[in-house]
């Protein structure tokens, strides 16, 4: 049940400004969150930079600020309405401002040339190596039994 509210509080209004039709970016971005916080962490356990559900480092989130999102005049008037202050973006909205830490998640994946995969182990390979990358912690086994746990059978069916 989390896993359907976290999906439409938040990941879903982030996606209605910029990928509505993008059932791909959905799942992607569901899977980061469970992977990366478990869909409950919005502080990186045991310290660290790592903010938001989606776990991003705060040198990332200025990264896609100022490489991306400034560039990009209309997508930069999307990500500052999803924001909930008003003074320039900080990597800190993260922690509780659950729909710009979504877009923020977004706009991270955005910056991949490769298209999102529609099927789920073929999403866990694309977040091990565009998000969590060859020499981070995590697995794409270890994605998908978070998947497993914090989607299924909410939202998708599990995979074996």
């Amino acid at each position: 049940m989390l896993a359907v509210i976290f999906r439409g509080s938040f990941v879903k209004a982030a996606l209605l400004a910029q990928d509505p039709k993008s059932p791909e970016a959905e799942m992607l971005l569901l899977g980061t969150a469970a992977q990366e916080s478990s869909l409950r962490d919005a502080q990186q356990i045991g310290g660290g930079p790592a903010l938001g559900y989606f776990q991003m480092e705060p040198a990332t989130h200025d990264d896609c600020w100022s490489n991306y999102i400034n560039a990009r005049p209309p997508l930069k008037a999307k990500m500052m309405a999803a924001r909930i202050a008003s003074d320039p973006p900080r990597a800190i909205e993260m922690v509780t401002g659950h729909q710009y830490d979504a877009a923020m998640d977004r706009m991270r994946y955005m910056r991949v040339s490769a298209p999102i995969p529609t099927a789920p182990r073929d999403i866990a390979a694309y977040w091990k190596l565009h998000y969590n990358t060859p020499l981070g912690a995590g697995s794409a086994a270890e994605f998908i039994a978070n998947w497993n746990r914090h989607l299924a059978p909410d939202l998708y069916p599990p995979v074996t």
